[in-house]
């Protein structure tokens, strides 16, 4: 069975960091994006987005994840913001709750 992976691309900005995304976040990827993020939080930065444009798959170990990082980046005086979220993402981040404890900021696409 072929799984699919998640690769994490690094932006760095003079005050923000953009990890971009792409593949899936579940049980066995969650704990690398978990340390790429604190080593992030390590420099401090103002805001850390993550791209999920390119996201296929998010389970209830990826969401936690995301709710952890977010408050791990509250208490490093930093803001994380999720981007680019897929309906798929939006959808289970309604049903689960969890939409209200994280802060996303989807860019209208202007057509």
């Amino acid at each position: 069975m072929n799984r699919a992976d998640l690769t994490i691309g690094v932006q760095r900005g003079t005050d923000e960091v953009t990890l971009v995304l792409a593949g899936e976040i579940d049980m066995l990827t969650a704990a690398r994006l978990s340390s790429v993020v604190n080593e992030v939080l390590s420099d401090a930065p103002s805001r850390i987005v993550l791209d999920l444009a390119d996201v296929t798959f998010c389970d209830s170990q990826g969401l936690g994840t995301l709710v952890v990082l977010s408050r791990k980046a509250s208490h490093a005086q930093s803001l994380l913001v999720l981007t680019n979220v897929g309906e798929f993402l939006l959808r289970v981040l309604d049903i689960t709750g969890l939409r209200s404890a994280l802060m996303i900021r989807n860019e209208q696409a202007t057509g």
